[in-house]
């Protein structure tokens, strides 16, 4: 008969020294090594892997004009309303929207993977069904496809006590 080993301060080993023992003295601990090791090698050689993968996450553009209401009536007659309509799309993830003098925007993000094509007739077919619940004063929705690689890589904000924010608007020319 053989004594379980004892640790120096003669004390018996806890859970984790108890486990560990098992895993030292079974002869399984380096068949399960070695099935580790292939594991990882079988995982880095058959995976497919990508440089930049590109990943299609459908986003779409709801633009809709209100000319001579302010950004609350905006808000409450356009904005949340179509908000709701947008959340009954299936596959929809977020909405982002903003309102403003005159107009409002909504941002439809769909799930990553969704095809931009499906994603956008069942937001343009549920757009098209409820055209009848837009409030007067209400433009036809303008729908505008985006892309993830559409998104900007800088933003600049101009800011002025003097000057309005027409006057600080950048003007782009063309020749």
């Amino acid at each position: 008969m053989t004594a379980a080993p004892v640790q120096p301060s003669g004390e018996a080993p806890g859970l984790a020294g108890r486990i560990a023992r098992a895993f030292i003295d079974s002869r399984l601990t380096p068949l399960i090594v070695i099935t580790s090791i292939l594991l990882g090698v079988a995982a880095v050689l058959l995976l497919p892997r990508e440089e930049e993968p590109q990943i299609k996450v459908p986003m779409v553009d709801v633009l809709v004009a209100m000319p001579g209401f302010s950004a609350r009536e905006v808000e409450e007659r356009a904005t949340r309303p179509m908000e709701k309509l947008l959340w009954e799309i299936p596959g929809v993830e977020y909405i982002y929207s903003t309102s403003r003098e005159g107009e409002s925007l909504a941002i439809v993000r769909f799930k990553v993977g969704e095809d931009i094509e499906t994603s956008l007739v069942k937001l343009t077919t549920k757009l098209h069904a409820n055209f009848d619940r837009i409030p007067p004063g209400v433009s036809f929705p303008l729908i505008k496809p985006k892309s993830i690689d559409d998104v900007p890589i800088l933003a600049l904000t101009f800011h002025s006590a003097d000057a309005d924010h027409f006057t600080l608007r950048p003007r782009w020319t063309t020749r």
